[in-house]
């Protein structure tokens, strides 16, 4: 199985220590064999034989032996745990490690709940697994083989009798082998289900109570969880089952002893000393025969926690660096899209774009919902693959490119804003963590952010809520943004940053953007719903139905009469055109900072009223 391949390729690394356990484990398994027969011998030649003398040397063997035994044990479990903590490590690593390789479609399919059982819940398995289960499983292999081995030195014909619990015993363990599988497996699968409806709702908590769907959830839970209930009590009935045959099996070694050895000890076959030697190796068999059914139970948690492990690891993502190797180099900003087009599973998102971008360009896109805006600066970032066509930057294909150098170059601050859980000066130095404080204060002052940050108890310090709980959206646009100028990208990419802000804040977000165009040459690209967003944008492409249906600047877009000019409408209502022209100059006169903005206002509401009028 490759599933079982892959996780004993962690366990090469420690083979060295897992043999010094097994060999201390074969150590005490050794040992178990010589006070029973040292009983024997306290019997038949102490006892019967009344030689006292011998007594109290056969007693301090017996002792050496026990304290050697408790010594070896504490070791070996120490070598085990120590061994499951190590391969642990390496696997959630591994493991983790693939997760952050995988595309945005691994993420699409995926639940994080999901997701997260296969780091906590499959990987206790594995851990178990390693420091209980396979010292286990020797062990007991080797206290019955050693045990049977020394009663066959006893007595050949009590030990051939024994030997016919054996087969009962393969078959009963096979059986069980063969349905609990299925069960754990189960059983895994319903614990991640679980665990995902419980991520999602406390994630999603405002939402819920937002509805009042309290009672909702309590019985989507309870569903979940009797399903689990479900699993958990079937698959306890397949041992429940089987068990009790293992306890039948091993109690039956004590009345063949019984039995059969007692009737030899009265016809004088066996001696006394023997028959207490046989007994003291009785709980060696029964032991092995009782725990049967346990290992087997905890063999196969361990295998379907692996293939579940597996079968998210093995899943290769579709976006990856060139393994020739992708071009290293800082980007100048120039980008082209010929003839791209994405249509995942049949479905038509983008068809035929084609544009080209100077660096240092700003370009507006707009269009309705789902017309294809982000996915086509997701095809930029290569967080997809276009199915046909090519995306350029500086006249080289992205799937050309380096992944991480390709992204490394670029800014995005994106339409679904994500916050770490993070003092917000982290959250804005996310992308560049070394970054001086002063660094981050200046992206949080040309993001407009650095006003009610200053306002916060602890300033930047303030420690964010899990995904940005307890900030308004427009606080979260601007902090995100921020933390997308730090970065100092080639390109830069704004996915309705400015959405959630005044029109007096976006005005004053877009001075500082052209300041940094002047300065750097950087490429932007605004997408947005508002006009107001990307009117004064070098280039704006209209999009409708993952096509570009129109193009152009403000004032030949306005012009044409087509969708841009019914938006501008709407929104900018049935002002002339000249007059909101001269409110934007008025507003461009104001200055750049965005204190002192009362008298922006008053000039505002005179042209309105002239206009009105």
């Amino acid at each position: 199985m490759k599933s079982l391949k892959w996780f004993f390729s962690f366990l090469k690394k420690y083979r060295g220590r897992l043999f010094l356990g097994l060999l201390m484990t074969t150590g005490i398994v050794a040992l178990c064999i010589v006070n029973p027969y040292i009983s024997g011998v306290i019997v038949d030649d102490v006892v019967l034989a009344e030689n006292y003398g011998l007594l109290p040397r056969l007693l301090v063997i017996m002792l050496a032996m026990t304290l050697l035994k408790a010594v070896l044990s504490f070791l070996y479990q120490m070598v085990f745990e120590s061994v499951s903590q190590a391969v642990l490590y390496d696997v959630r690593d591994k493991v983790y490690r693939k997760l952050l390789q995988e595309d945005f479609a691994f993420y699409n399919r995926k639940r994080t709940g999901d997701l997260m059982s296969r780091q906590t819940g499959d990987m206790e398995a594995i851990r178990h697994f390693v420091a209980y289960t396979i010292y286990a499983v020797y062990q007991y292999v080797l206290m019955f083989i050693f045990a049977l081995l020394m009663i066959f030195t006893v007595n050949t014909r009590l030990a051939l009798l024994m030997l016919l619990v054996l087969p009962f015993t393969a078959l009963t363990t096979w059986r069980q082998a063969k349905v609990v599988k299925p069960a754990f497996k189960r059983n895994r699968e319903c614990f991640s289900s679980l665990n995902a409806l419980v991520q999602e709702n406390i994630s999603g908590n405002r939402v819920v109570k937002a509805f009042a769907k309290e009672d909702y959830e309590i019985e989507k839970f309870n569903k979940e969880n009797d399903k689990f209930r479900d699993a958990q009590v079937a698959a306890s009935g397949i041992w429940m089952k089987y068990l009790p045959v293992f306890e039948i099996l091993s109690y039956a070694l004590t009345i063949i002893l019984m039995l059969y050895g007692g009737h030899m000890v009265i016809q004088g076959e066996m001696t006394l000393g023997n028959f207490v030697t046989v007994n003291g190796y009785l709980w060696m068999l029964s032991a092995p025969l009782q725990m049967a059914g346990w290992r087997v139970n905890d063999v196969q948690n361990f295998i379907a926690s692996v293939e579940k492990i597996y079968s998210t690891y093995s899943e290769e993502p579709k976006v990856q660096t060139p393994r020739t190797g992708g071009v290293h180099k800082k980007i100048l900003g120039n980008v082209e899209f010929r003839n791209v087009t994405y249509n995942p599973e049949g479905e038509d998102i983008v068809t035929d774009v084609s544009f080209k971008v100077k660096a240092g360009q700003t370009i507006g896109i707009i269009g309705s919902t789902g017309s294809g805006k982000s996915t086509l600066m997701n095809l930029l970032c290569r967080f997809y693959d276009a199915s046909s066509g090519e995306v350029l930057i500086d006249g080289v294909d992205v799937r050309k490119r380096d992944l991480y150098n390709l992204r490394d170059n670029i800014g995005m601050a994106m339409q679904d804003v994500f916050l770490f859980s993070d003092t917000i000066e982290g959250n804005i130095a996310y992308g560049r963590p070394n970054s001086s404080f002063e660094e981050v204060k200046k992206a949080a002052i040309m993001a407009d952010a650095n006003h009610f940050i200053k306002n916060m108890p602890d300033g930047y310090d303030t420690i964010v809520g899990e995904r940005g709980v307890g900030l308004s959206g427009g606080q979260k646009q601007r902090i995100s943004l921020a933390r997308a100028l730090l970065k100092d990208p080639s390109i830069l990419i704004l996915d309705d940053t400015t959405s959630a802000v005044d029109m007096e804040t976006e005005n004053y977000i877009q001075r500082q953007l052209k300041n940094i165009q002047a300065e750097k040459e950087c490429t932007v690209f605004i997408i947005a719903y508002r006009i107001s967003s990307i009117k004064d944008a070098d280039w704006i492409l209209v999009l409708d139905h993952g096509r570009i249906i129109e193009q152009g600047t403000h004032d030949s877009l306005v012009a044409q009469g087509g969708y841009y000019a019914s938006t501008f409408r709407s929104q900018y209502g049935e002002i002339p055109y000249d007059l909101i022209r001269e409110k934007e100059a008025l507003k461009k006169e104001a200055g750049s900072g965005n204190e002192g903005n009362q008298s922006d206002l008053i000039r505002e509401k005179e042209v309105l009223q002239k206009g009105e009028k």
